[in-house]
């Protein structure tokens, strides 16, 4: 995402406004802000049409935390990441050979959008992400196999975005949703 300093004049996109009203209600749970301006500031950020009136309405709030990023590679076997986790803001993972299995279904998700950075040689990756995520997968290459992939039919509203991008070599990626919350 492009901080809100960079191109004032561009437009802005939803994941940019999301932001920008979860650091809204942020400042206002940690007692930054009474109940009236973050009323007022949240109708600011939802009207606002360019990072330079969104730029004016944060810039009196504490600092933005620097997204977080994790990064998980192993040359061969197996990568596995399931129950209860912190899930990063990105997540990259690299593996040559072996297998990749997330399950972001008991994992600890703070951020409403997750980008998953998938660089993948030969093997299977599985994840599975919660019932009321909604997955992205317009940026993932896949060189050999389809990815494998079935949309739930209606998604809760408020779940996590989850977009899946990268190269995927002569494996194939499966994603599916968990059955339970």
């Amino acid at each position: 995402m492009t901080s809100l300093s960079e191109g004032p004049r561009r437009a802005l996109g939803e994941d940019d406004r999301d932001t920008a009203v979860q650091r809204v209600q942020g400042a206002y749970a940690e007692g930054h802000l009474s109940y009236e301006e973050m009323d007022e500031r949240l109708h600011h950020v939802l009207t606002a049409t360019t990072h330079g009136e969104l730029a004016a309405v944060l810039s009196s709030l504490p600092a933005e935390p620097a997204d977080s990023t994790a990064t998980i590679g192993a040359v061969g076997g197996r990568i596995t990441r399931r129950g209860v986790w912190r899930v990063p803001r990105v997540l990259k993972v690299a593996s040559a050979l072996g297998r990749v299995r997330l399950d972001l279904s008991r994992a600890v998700i703070e951020h409403r959008v997750v980008d998953i950075e998938l660089e993948l040689g030969t093997g299977r990756a599985r994840i599975t992400v919660p019932r009321d995520a909604v997955v992205d997968l317009d940026g993932l290459r896949a060189g050999w196999k389809d990815t494998r992939y079935k949309p739930r039919r209606a998604a809760d509203p408020g779940g996590p975005t989850i977009r899946i991008t990268g190269a995927m070599g002569l494996g194939r990626l499966k994603v599916r949703h968990a059955w339970r919350r």
